[in-house]
Protein backbone atom coordinates (compact mmCIF):
# COMPACT_ATOMS: atom_id res chain seq x y z
CA UNK A 1 0.00 0.00 0.00
CA UNK A 2 1.43 3.45 -1.05
CA UNK A 3 2.46 6.05 1.68
CA UNK A 4 -0.48 8.39 2.54
CA UNK A 5 0.37 12.12 1.69
CA UNK A 6 -1.13 14.30 4.69
CA UNK A 7 -2.91 16.71 3.38
CA UNK A 8 -3.67 20.42 4.35
CA UNK A 9 -6.05 21.61 6.07
CA UNK A 10 -7.61 25.23 5.97
CA UNK A 11 -5.14 25.88 8.68
CA UNK A 12 -2.51 24.91 6.37
CA UNK A 13 -1.53 22.08 8.62
CA UNK A 14 -0.73 18.96 7.69
CA UNK A 15 -3.16 16.37 8.48
CA UNK A 16 -3.41 12.58 7.96
CA UNK A 17 -6.31 11.82 6.45
CA UNK A 18 -8.97 8.90 6.55
CA UNK A 19 -8.10 6.50 3.72
CA UNK A 20 -10.57 6.01 1.12
CA UNK A 21 -11.85 3.12 3.14
CA UNK A 22 -12.78 4.95 6.42
CA UNK A 23 -9.77 3.85 7.92
CA UNK A 24 -6.88 5.13 9.43
CA UNK A 25 -3.48 3.23 10.50
CA UNK A 26 -2.01 4.85 13.93
CA UNK A 27 0.23 3.69 16.84
CA UNK A 28 -1.57 3.75 19.99
CA UNK A 29 0.51 4.34 23.43
CA UNK A 30 -1.03 5.25 26.95
CA UNK A 31 -0.62 8.59 28.81
CA UNK A 32 -1.86 7.68 32.14
CA UNK A 33 -5.25 5.80 32.00
CA UNK A 34 -5.74 7.24 28.74
CA UNK A 35 -4.84 5.66 25.73
CA UNK A 36 -3.96 7.80 22.31
CA UNK A 37 -2.94 7.06 19.05
CA UNK A 38 -0.57 8.91 16.67
CA UNK A 39 -0.58 8.44 12.93
CA UNK A 40 1.50 5.34 11.90
CA UNK A 41 2.56 7.38 8.87
CA UNK A 42 4.29 10.26 11.05
CA UNK A 43 6.35 7.73 13.26
CA UNK A 44 10.27 7.25 12.24
CA UNK A 45 11.18 5.62 15.37
CA UNK A 46 9.70 3.97 19.16
CA UNK A 47 13.13 4.30 21.59
CA UNK A 48 13.56 3.05 25.06
CA UNK A 49 13.91 6.17 27.17
CA UNK A 50 17.26 8.17 26.99
CA UNK A 51 19.28 10.33 28.80
CA UNK A 52 16.86 13.77 28.84
CA UNK A 53 18.92 17.75 29.46
CA UNK A 54 16.67 19.99 30.10
CA UNK A 55 16.49 23.26 28.40
CA UNK A 56 16.41 26.35 30.71
CA UNK A 57 13.61 29.00 29.89
CA UNK A 58 11.98 25.82 27.46
CA UNK A 59 8.37 25.31 27.66
CA UNK A 60 7.03 23.13 29.93
CA UNK A 61 5.54 20.92 26.59
CA UNK A 62 9.41 20.65 25.22
CA UNK A 63 11.62 21.32 27.98
CA UNK A 64 14.18 18.67 27.24
CA UNK A 65 16.30 16.99 24.64
CA UNK A 66 17.92 13.96 24.00
CA UNK A 67 20.86 12.71 21.87
CA UNK A 68 19.95 10.06 19.28
CA UNK A 69 22.36 8.53 16.95
CA UNK A 70 24.37 12.22 16.89
CA UNK A 71 21.02 13.98 16.34
CA UNK A 72 19.36 16.37 19.37
CA UNK A 73 15.56 15.66 19.42
CA UNK A 74 13.52 17.56 21.60
CA UNK A 75 11.12 15.37 23.95
CA UNK A 76 7.21 16.67 24.17
CA UNK A 77 5.27 15.48 27.33
CA UNK A 78 1.68 15.47 25.98
CA UNK A 79 0.76 15.17 29.70
CA UNK A 80 1.44 19.07 29.45
CA UNK A 81 -0.99 19.89 26.94
CA UNK A 82 -3.84 17.59 28.51
CA UNK A 83 -3.38 18.82 32.04
CA UNK A 84 -2.30 15.61 33.01
CA UNK A 85 -0.92 15.05 36.35
CA UNK A 86 2.79 14.17 35.86
CA UNK A 87 4.34 10.41 35.59
CA UNK A 88 5.33 9.29 39.03
CA UNK A 89 8.23 7.37 37.78
CA UNK A 90 9.31 6.10 34.77
CA UNK A 91 8.71 2.07 34.38
CA UNK A 92 10.32 -0.65 32.16
CA UNK A 93 7.30 -0.13 29.37
CA UNK A 94 8.06 3.63 28.76
CA UNK A 95 8.97 4.93 25.67
CA UNK A 96 9.58 7.75 23.39
CA UNK A 97 7.97 7.59 19.90
CA UNK A 98 9.95 9.46 17.33
CA UNK A 99 7.95 11.39 14.88
CA UNK A 100 7.99 13.69 12.15
CA UNK A 101 5.87 16.65 11.26
CA UNK A 102 5.96 19.76 9.42
CA UNK A 103 6.07 22.86 12.00
CA UNK A 104 6.17 25.91 9.44
CA UNK A 105 7.93 25.08 6.09
CA UNK A 106 10.27 22.14 7.40
CA UNK A 107 9.95 18.79 9.30
CA UNK A 108 11.02 18.51 12.32
CA UNK A 109 11.70 15.43 14.40
CA UNK A 110 10.33 15.24 17.93
CA UNK A 111 9.96 12.65 20.14
CA UNK A 112 6.80 11.97 22.69
CA UNK A 113 7.06 10.48 26.16
CA UNK A 114 4.95 7.85 26.45
CA UNK A 115 3.94 5.15 29.18
CA UNK A 116 3.17 2.04 27.16
CA UNK A 117 3.29 1.78 23.64
CA UNK A 118 0.66 -0.90 22.50
CA UNK A 119 0.26 -1.45 18.54
CA UNK A 120 0.01 -0.23 15.31
CA UNK A 121 -3.97 -0.73 14.75
CA UNK A 122 -6.70 0.56 12.21
CA UNK A 123 -9.12 2.70 13.50
CA UNK A 124 -12.59 3.31 11.57
CA UNK A 125 -14.07 6.56 11.06
CA UNK A 126 -17.14 5.76 11.57
CA UNK A 127 -16.39 5.29 15.57
CA UNK A 128 -15.13 8.34 15.66
CA UNK A 129 -16.76 11.47 16.98
CA UNK A 130 -16.05 15.08 17.56
CA UNK A 131 -14.93 15.67 21.28
CA UNK A 132 -17.92 16.90 23.00
CA UNK A 133 -18.58 20.49 23.52
CA UNK A 134 -19.03 19.89 27.47
CA UNK A 135 -17.64 17.59 30.21
CA UNK A 136 -14.08 16.61 28.83
CA UNK A 137 -11.30 18.24 31.11
CA UNK A 138 -8.76 18.74 28.18
CA UNK A 139 -9.10 21.94 25.32
CA UNK A 140 -11.55 20.63 22.24
CA UNK A 141 -8.93 22.48 19.73
CA UNK A 142 -6.64 19.56 21.22
CA UNK A 143 -8.58 16.60 20.28
CA UNK A 144 -8.76 15.90 16.30
CA UNK A 145 -10.95 12.85 17.19
CA UNK A 146 -12.49 10.37 19.65
CA UNK A 147 -12.75 6.94 18.14
CA UNK A 148 -14.54 3.90 19.92
CA UNK A 149 -13.17 0.64 20.38
CA UNK A 150 -14.44 -2.48 22.44
CA UNK A 151 -11.59 -1.61 24.90
CA UNK A 152 -12.36 1.83 25.41
CA UNK A 153 -11.93 5.41 23.71
CA UNK A 154 -9.35 6.18 21.81
CA UNK A 155 -7.85 9.92 21.63
CA UNK A 156 -6.17 11.18 18.64
CA UNK A 157 -4.37 14.26 19.26
CA UNK A 158 -4.17 17.46 16.57
CA UNK A 159 -0.51 18.11 17.36
CA UNK A 160 -0.77 21.14 15.37
CA UNK A 161 -2.92 22.51 17.48
CA UNK A 162 -1.08 22.06 20.52
CA UNK A 163 2.57 22.59 19.42
CA UNK A 164 1.31 26.03 18.04
CA UNK A 165 -1.00 27.21 21.60
CA UNK A 166 2.06 25.64 23.79
CA UNK A 167 4.89 27.16 21.83
CA UNK A 168 3.72 29.62 19.91
CA UNK A 169 3.89 30.13 16.27
CA UNK A 170 6.96 32.30 15.98
CA UNK A 171 8.84 29.65 18.04
CA UNK A 172 7.53 26.89 15.38
CA UNK A 173 8.60 28.76 13.04
CA UNK A 174 12.39 28.95 14.71
CA UNK A 175 12.18 25.27 15.26
CA UNK A 176 11.28 24.40 12.00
Amino acid sequence: MPPVEPMQDSNTQAIVPWDETGHLEVLTFDLGDETFALEAVLVREILDLLPETRVPGAAPLVHSVVNFRGKIIPIADLRQAFAMAPAEATTLDSRIVVIEIALGDEPLQIGIRTDKVHEVATLAEAASEEPPAVGMRWRRQFVRTLVRRDDGVVVLPDLHAIFAAHLGDAALAAAA
